[in-house]
C-alpha cells in the first residue's frame, strides 16, 4: 500500500470512528520497518487527531485515546526517531472529560463532508437509532452514484436515525425537498442537531409530530423537514401532506415484527399520492438474518408489492466492512 493510500485509509476510518481493528495497522508496520524517520506517523497524526474536521467535530475521548495509544505502540516498536507530537496529543486527550457520545465525519467526493453527533453505544436510551448503520452508508453511496433519482424531487426517508443518508443526499444530489422522519423522541432530537450541524436550518417546531414547517438557509439548498412518524399510528390523511416522489429507508428491518408496519405505511403513502402516481421506493438492508430478509419479500408478495434487487454499485466512498451482504430493493408499490 502506497503511503498516500495508507494515510487516506487511516484518515477516513478515524474521522468516521470505525473500529480500530479495521485500520491498516499491518501495512503501517511494514512501512515503519523500512524507514527510520517519523514523517509517515506525523502525516497520519495530522490527518486523524489533528485533522481540522476532527478538531472541530472530535470523536469520543475514549476512542481518540485508544487510537493514539495504538499509534504510539507501533511507533515505539519500530524504533523510529522520537515524535513529540504523538505524546503531546495523548497528554491532551488524557486530561479531557469522558463522554458517551462523539462525532463521526465522512468525506464526500465534492470535498464537502457530513459530520454527525452520535452515541458510542449500539443501543442507547432504548433505541438503535442513535448510531449510523452500514446500510445507511451503502445507500448513500448508491444515491451519489445515481443522483438523477433525487435531483429536483421530494424525498421522504423512513427511519432516518441520526441522519447520515439524508444529509449526504442533500449535499450531493440536489433534491427539491427532503423529509427526515423517525418515531423516537431522542432520535429526533439528535437528528435535528445533526441537520443544524451540517448547515441546514429548521424551524423550532419542525420536530413536532407531522408538522413540516421549514426554512432553508440559502436558495440552492433543499427544503428540509424533520417529522415524528409512527408507522402504525399515522393516517393516510396525515401522510398526504408530503407527496414524495421518492421514499427511502436503510437498515430499518432489524426485527421481523417491524415488517408489517413498514409495508403498511408504504401502502398508505401510495394511496394518498395526488396526480403524480406512485413514488419510487428504495429499501437498503444489511442481511444479518436471511430469514428476516426472506420474510420481508414474502410479505411484499402477499400484499401485491413487486420488488427488484438493484445491482451492486461500483464505488466505495465510505469506510465500512461488509461482513454481511448488503442489498437495495426497489419496491413497486
Amino acid at each position: 500500500m502506497a503511503s498516500a493510500g495508507l494515510i487516506e485509509g487511516f484518515e477516513r476510518r478515524f474521522l468516521a470512528a470505525r473500529p480500530l481493528p479495521s485500520f491498516p495497522w499491518r501495512s503501517l508496520e511494514e512501512k515503519l520497518k523500512n524507514s527510520l524517520d517519523s514523517e509517515l506517523l506525523l502525516n497520519i497524526l495530522q490527518k486523524t487527531v489533528l485533522h481540522p474536521l476532527c478538531v472541530k467535530h472530535p470523536p469520543s475521548v475514549k476512542y481518540t485515546r485508544c487510537f493514539l495509544s495504538e499509534l504510539i505502540k507501533k511507533h515505539e516498536a519500530a524504533h523510529t526517531e522520537p515524535l513529540d507530537e504523538l505524546y503531546e496529543a495523548l497528554a491532551e486527550i488524557l486530561s479531557a472529560e469522558e463522554s458517551t457520545q462523539g462525532h463521526r465525519s465522512y468525506l464526500l467526493p465534492s470535498g464537502n463532508s457530513v459530520s454527525l453527533f452520535e452515541s458510542t453505544a449500539i443501543i442507547s436510551q432504548g433505541t438503535t437509532g442513535l448510531v449510523t448503520w452500514d446500510a445507511a452508508l451503502y445507500l448513500a453511496e448508491w444515491a451519489i452514484e445515481n443522483p438523477a433519482v433525487f435531483t429536483n424531487r421530494t424525498v421522504l426517508e423512513l427511519g432516518s436515525g441520526v441522519g447520515f443518508t439524508g444529509l449526504a443526499i442533500c449535499k450531493m444530489c440536489s433534491p427539491k425537498a427532503y423529509i427526515f422522519s423517525d418515531c423516537h423522541n431522542q432520535v429526533l432530537h439528535q437528528l435535528k442537531g445533526n441537520i443544524l450541524l451540517n448547515g441546514f436550518l429548521l424551524e423550532p417546531d419542525s420536530t413536532a409530530p407531522l408538522q413540516p414547517s421549514v426554512r432553508t438557509l440559502v436558495s440552492p439548498k433543499p427544503t428540509v423537514m424533520a417529522v415524528q412518524l409512527d408507522w402504525d399510528l399515522v393516517t393516510t390523511k396525515q401522510l398526504s401532506v408530503f407527496q414524495p416522489d421518492v421514499i427511502i429507508a436503510a437498515d430499518v428491518l432489524y426485527d421481523p415484527e417491524i415488517i408489517l408496519s413498514l409495508i403498511g405505511v408504504l401502502q398508505k403513502l401510495s394511496a394518498c399520492q395526488a396526480d403524480q402516481g406512485s413514488p419510487e421506493v428504495y429499501i437498503a438492508f444489511t442481511i444479518r438474518n436471511p430469514d428476516t430478509y426472506q420474510l420481508f419479500k414474502t410479505e411484499l408478495s402477499r400484499v401485491g408489492i413487486g420488488w427488484q434487487k438493484l445491482p451492486s454499485h461500483n464505488q466505495k466512498l465510505f469506510p465500512y466492512e461488509k461482513h454481511s451482504e448488503m442489498v437495495i430493493l426497489r419496491l413497486l408499490v
